[in-house]
């Protein structure tokens, strides 16, 4: 798996927090968030915007480093650690407050699991061009 195979994926799902981070901007109005009856509480609508933009803007910045993508290490090492660590704020909330809707499970483990195999992946590219 080398840097092409690297570059689609990331851009493919640096498309869903642009697009997912885009829906939670919406607040409690968000489709996932209105359908659960979550009480419009301005502390967790303005918190559900604010996420909802971190997000976007994420995968802006994974879309944006997608080019040169093994010479970007830092930057791609960081996002991957602040999904990972999103990551362990969803797993804690499973025993806390009880386990999501499936996709969620699947989204965790991605977080989880994925973001050090694509740290990794990385890293071997960027191994590669170097020499």
């Amino acid at each position: 798996m080398g840097k092409r195979a690297l570059q689609i994926i990331t851009a493919l799902l640096a498309l869903v927090p642009i697009l997912t981070g885009v829906i939670t901007m919406l607040g409690v109005h968000d489709p996932l968030y209105a359908s659960a009856g979550v009480p419009a509480l301005p502390v967790l609508d303005s918190n559900l915007r604010f996420f909802g933009g971190v997000w976007f803007g994420l995968g802006i910045a994974m879309l944006w480093l997608v080019p040169r993508i093994e010479s970007q290490t830092v930057l791609y090492r960081v996002i991957w650690g602040a999904i990972f660590l999103g990551g362990i704020g969803r797993l804690l909330s499973m025993p806390l407050i009880g386990s999501p809707p499936l996709p969620f499970i699947g989204f965790t483990a991605l977080e989880l699991i994925g973001a050090p195999l694509f740290v990794y992946w990385q890293d071997r590219v960027a191994t590669a061009a170097a020499k």
